[in-house]
């Protein structure tokens, strides 16, 4: 019987080894980020075309390699990292598998120039598909660059999975900003086909998350630090009222190495319990300094997932790094019984009333006791009111009734008249419907969230926020398709600054936002300039509903797999329908109830809840055993 098992060719190993190591552009500029870090590199340019398709390239200043290294580092599991088993658990670099150039080299065309600090000449080498074109010395800069073109070119099937441009584009950006947090001491740039997208100098922490998430983060941030045996906790977290719906900017560094933890996001939203809604995202970037026997970074292939000897500590000491970061920087709400509430916000800040205060609350015992005592209760600007010539106040009484002096007899007839039935019937009719809404018989609200509306058979129970949403986005979907979306000028037009993975993201929907009737112009780097926004939205401020409704598509995009038209349908609609607590008078709710019945699928919300609910006449006889 033949022998049937074999050895798989190095090329077809590699190419395997690449589908877990390479999955998108993102995955193989993660690893030369890495690497270029771990040659200790001061400046690091990132340079991509074609969101990574066609050109990703490194250049660092970095150690540089020899020649022996430049051809070994593109073998598979060679490694500068390991050398014995106990080096895996004292790592504190980035790569150590020796797996990333080989996956890389063998489903792209890679150019690699590296030449070591002090020597005359570098190393070029070509490879292609794991096949080894060209070795050569050159003459380059000191460091190493390295270009990945053509990614995917010799597995066609690999590249027909990769997303659109700026679906790609954005998880760079990700993969890019998770390296340049890790490092703020690291000078990094980053250009996108010819366009510089970053440019951050080196410095402190707070400056690197200002430099890549907008000066907006600036006034947000809330520094943090624990020390404890165990572990050390140190970072920058946000404050609960910039939380957003989507995830995103949530940042965890374990040893300078990004990771992600659900278990850990928990201890962190843990302590923000009670300061925002439970769907909100707090920002945070938190670096972890731990021993490395305590973890197990040899979990995954693209080292995201770590694991932990002793994860409830780890929980505690992050729990309560966080909360101790809000109690210390007055985030959190407290109560002081001494202090008047009425006073403290606005006179706080005056040296020259605190004084006053002060001068007319202090006891001084050679005045009168009535003065004093009366000073005691007075407010600090309090000042005597002219209440002269109060006597007009009742000049001709005599001639109105409701000022007649009563005798005892007539207020005794009064205090009777009161208690009349007809007085009954209007204190009652008052009490069940409200003025705004007396004597209508159709439509009247109920806690300012559902409407009740008569038919013929019973009643109708509207839920008028869902019902709403449910309007608005069959409306919008119909704009959508047919390109019909009506805008409204902005009399003052609002620029907005964006991060850029949502500016990416709004150039990518942009003819969507404009067939709903937004009218968007691109205003310098990573800032749009809102002109005109859809005529029937009523919202004054337009950066507030552009920026809620760039949120809740991101939101949708994680949550739903939805096309960009849905997507965009349902996040305006959401945005912009009536919410629980809007007053509404019976016009209103009888035209909302009118357009609910005109929709395809007026039964149910965007949420798959129900928009209205019947009472018929037999159950409501039922209720009173009729």
């Amino acid at each position: 019987m033949n022998n049937i098992i074999q050895l798989l060719p190095d090329a077809i190993a590699n190419q395997i080894a690449a589908g877990e190591v390479v999955q998108r552009p993102a995955s193989a500029l993660k690893e030369m980020l890495e690497n270029a870090v771990d040659a200790e590199a001061k400046q690091i340019q990132v340079i991509v075309k074609d969101a990574g398709k066609a050109l990703m390239q490194v250049i660092d200043d970095g150690k540089g390699m020899s020649l022996t290294d430049a051809r070994m580092c593109f073998e598979r599991h060679a490694t500068s990292k390991i050398r014995t088993s106990e080096d895996l658990f004292a790592i504190r670099t980035f790569g150590f598998r020796g797996e990333a150039m080989a996956s890389i080299a063998a489903v792209a065309q890679v150019e690699m120039k590296t030449r070591q600090q002090g020597e005359e000449l570098g190393t070029l080498i070509q490879i292609e598909g794991s096949e080894f074109k060209k070795q050569e010395p050159i003459s380059c800069p000191e460091g190493t660059s390295i270009a990945v073109k053509n990614l995917f070119f010799n597995v066609p099937a690999r590249r027909n999975f990769l997303k659109s441009n700026p679906v790609e584009m954005k998880h760079l950006v990700e993969e890019f900003q998770r390296v340049a947090l890790s490092y703020p001491e690291i000078g990094f740039t980053f250009h996108q086909n010819d366009m510089e997208l970053f440019n951050l100098t080196p410095g402190k922490l707070s400056q690197r998350i200002v430099g890549i998430f907008g000066k907006n983060h600036q006034t947000q941030l809330v520094s943090c630090k624990e020390d404890t045996p165990h572990l050390n906790v140190k970072g920058y977290i946000g404050k609960p009222e910039n939380a957003k719906k989507t995830r995103g900017e949530q940042y965890f560094f374990v040893n300078n190495r990004y990771i992600k933890s659900n278990y850990l996001h928990h201890a962190v939203a843990n302590a923000f319990e009670g300061l925002m809604p439970a769907d909100m995202h707090p920002f945070y970037v938190l670096f972890l300094e731990i021993d490395p026997s305590h973890i197990d970074i040899n979990v995954h292939p693209t080292k995201t997932e770590i694991k932990f000897d002793d994860e409830r500590t780890v929980y505690a000491v992050i729990r309560s790094a966080v909360k101790q970061a809000l109690g210390a920087h007055n985030v959190v709400p407290t109560l002081d019984f001494n202090m008047d509430v009425n006073f403290a916000e606005n006179w706080g800040k005056d040296e020259n009333r605190k004084a006053a205060v002060g001068l007319e609350n202090s006891y001084k015992p050679d005045e009168p006791y009535k003065d004093n005592a009366y000073k005691s209760f007075q407010t600090p600007t309090f000042k005597r009111q002219d209440v002269s010539g109060w006597e007009k106040l009742f000049e001709g009484a005599e001639q109105n009734k409701n000022w007649e002096r009563k005798t005892p007899e007539r207020e005794e007839e009064r205090d009777f008249l009161t208690f009349s039935s007809k007085a009954n019937e209007d204190d009652l009719k008052e009490s069940i419907f409200p003025k705004d809404q007396e004597n209508t018989g159709a439509t009247f609200q109920v806690e300012q969230s559902y409407i009740i509306a008569q038919m013929s058979s019973g009643l109708l129970i509207l839920d008028q926020q869902a019902s709403h949403e449910r309007i608005l986005y069959e409306r919008y979907s119909r704009q959508l398709n047919n390109n019909a979306g009506v805008s409204q000028q902005c009399l003052f037009p609002q620029h907005i600054q964006l991060s850029p993975a949502d500016f990416a993201l709004v150039l990518d929907i942009k003819e969507e936002l404009h067939s709903l009737g937004f009218v968007i112009d691109v205003f310098g780097k990573e800032t749009i300039l809102i002109q005109g926004t859809p005529a029937d939205v009523q919202m004054t401020n337009e950066k507030i509903l552009f920026e809620g409704l760039l949120e809740q598509f991101k939101h949708f995009k994680s949550e739903l797999s939805l096309d960009n038209r849905e997507n965009l349908a349902r996040s305006l609609a959401k945005r912009s329908s009536i919410k629980k607590g809007k007053k509404l008078d019976p016009s209103e709710m009888e035209t909302l109830v009118g357009q609910l019945f005109a929709c395809q699928n007026p039964n149910y919300g965007l949420a798959g809840n129900k928009t209205f609910v019947k009472l018929d006449l037999n159950k409501i006889h039922a209720f009173f055993n009729r």
